[in-house]
C-alpha cells in the first residue's frame, strides 16, 4: 500500500522517492531502514496526513503500538474528510492493542461505525479507560488467518469489535493458538469463505495474540461408527462449555493463492472432491479429509479443547452412551 498525495497539494519528488523506497524495504522485511526513510518523508512534508499514516502503518507492522497510536493521531489531525478514512481504522487497531478504549471508541465512530454505550467490563491490568471497552457491536462471524507469515491456518471465530476475533475453532497445534483465544486482526480481509446458503464471510489476517486461553488443546483418535457418533462428542463437549472438532473432516490443506481467494467453506457434506484441496483424499487426519461422498472412515483424528481434569471424563462418558459404536485412544496434549 503506497499512499501519495490526495490532500491539499502534491508532495515533493523527494517525499515520493523516500516513501516509495520505504515500502519496497517494508516488503523485504527491512523495517528499520524503512522507518528512517518514512521519518525523513515526515520531516519533508509534516503537514501531509499521508506522512503520518505511512509511519503509523510501519509501526503497526512492527507491533510498536505506542508509536502507531502517536503517528496515527497526527495523521487524523490533518485529515480533510470527516468519516471513512483508513487512518482512523489504524488508530482503532493501535488503541485496541493498548486497551485504550476511549480512543478505540472514538476511532470506530470517526470511521463511521456505530458503537454501543460503555460497559462496566474490565480486564486485569488494563488501566484507565478499561470500563469503556466497546462490546456488543454484533459484527457476527468471520474467519481469521493465524500466523499469516508462517504456517498459516484459517479458523472460524466471533468478531468482538472491528479489530478482535474470539477463536471458536480448535486450531491445529502448529499455529500455537488455542480455542477461546482472542486475536488482534488487520482491517483489510484477504479472502472469503462462502457457505452453501450463499453467505460470505471475510478472512482477516491475525496481527498478534491479544488474550490467551487457559484451555489446552488435545488430539485423540476416535472410533466412531457413524457421523452421529462423532456429532455426539461435539455436542457433549459444547454442553460442558468447551469444544471438540473432527479434524479429519474440518481441515483442508490449501495453497496460499486458494486460501486468499473466495473459497467455499467445508461444511462436511462430502458430496464432491474439492479441486482446491491440496491434501490426500481418503485418509483421516489433517492432511486428507475428503472422500468420494460414500465412504465414512470410522477412525477420526479429533481435536479437543477442555481442561485436563475434564477431558478423559468427556471421552469416557461419550463411549459409555454407546459402547458398541464408540471408542477412543492415544489422547495427547498438543498445545
Amino acid at each position: 500500500m503506497r499512499i501519495f498525495g490526495k490532500g491539499r497539494h502534491r508532495p515533493s519528488a523527494s517525499w515520493r522517492q523516500a516513501t516509495d523506497r520505504a515500502f519496497t524495504l517494508i516488503g523485504d522485511g527491512r523495517y528499520e531502514d524503512a522507518g528512517a526513510l518514512l521519518t525523513r518523508a515526515a520531516d519533508l512534508e509534516p503537514w501531509l496526513s499521508e506522512s503520518w499514516f505511512n509511519l503509523a502503518l510501519l509501526h503497526k507492522f512492527r507491533h510498536d503500538w505506542e508509536q502507531a497510536r502517536a503517528a496515527g493521531l497526527r495523521a487524523v489531525a490533518l485529515l480533510d474528510r470527516e468519516t471513512g478514512a483508513p487512518d482512523w481504522w489504524n488508530v482503532g487497531i493501535a488503541a485496541t492493542a493498548l486497551q485504550d478504549w476511549p480512543l478505540a471508541r472514538r476511532a470506530w465512530q470517526a470511521y463511521g461505525l456505530k458503537v454501543p454505550g460503555g460497559s462496566s467490563r474490565t480486564k486485569a491490568g488494563a488501566g484507565a479507560g478499561a470500563s469503556d471497552e466497546p462490546v456488543g457491536m454484533d459484527l457476527g462471524s468471520a474467519a481469521v488467518r493465524l500466523s499469516p507469515e508462517g504456517e498459516a491456518e484459517v479458523v472460524w471465530g466471533r468478531r468482538l469489535d472491528p479489530a478482535r476475533i474470539e477463536v471458536l475453532s480448535i486450531p491445529l497445534p502448529s499455529s500455537g493458538r488455542r480455542w477461546g483465544e482472542v486475536v488482534l486482526h488487520d482491517g483489510v480481509p484477504h479472502g472469503e469463505r462462502t457457505t452453501a446458503a450463499g453467505h460470505a464471510y471475510p478472512v482477516f489476517d491475525e496481527i498478534e495474540l491479544w488474550a490467551p486461553s487457559p484451555v489446552p488443546t488435545w488430539v485423540v483418535l476416535l472410533e466412531a461408527e457413524a457421523e452421529d457418533d462423532r456429532d455426539a462428542l461435539e455436542r457433549l463437549a459444547a454442553d460442558a462449555g468447551f469444544a471438540a472438532e473432527d479434524w479429519s473432516s474440518s481441515v483442508r490443506l490449501l495453497c496460499r493463492m486458494c486460501s486468499e481467494s473466495r473459497m467455499p467453506s467445508d461444511e462436511g457434506d462430502g458430496e464432491h472432491l474439492d479441486p482446491h484441496d491440496h491434501s490426500e483424499p481418503g485418509h483421516p487426519g489433517p492432511l486428507g479429509h475428503v472422500t468420494d461422498g460414500q465412504l465414512w472412515v470410522p477412525e477420526r483424528e479429533c481435536g479437543l479443547a477442555a481442561p485436563a481434569s475434564l477431558v478423559r471424563g468427556l471421552l469416557d462418558g461419550w463411549v459409555a452412551d454407546s459402547p458398541d459404536t464408540r471408542d477412543w485412544r492415544d489422547l495427547e496434549e498438543v498445545c
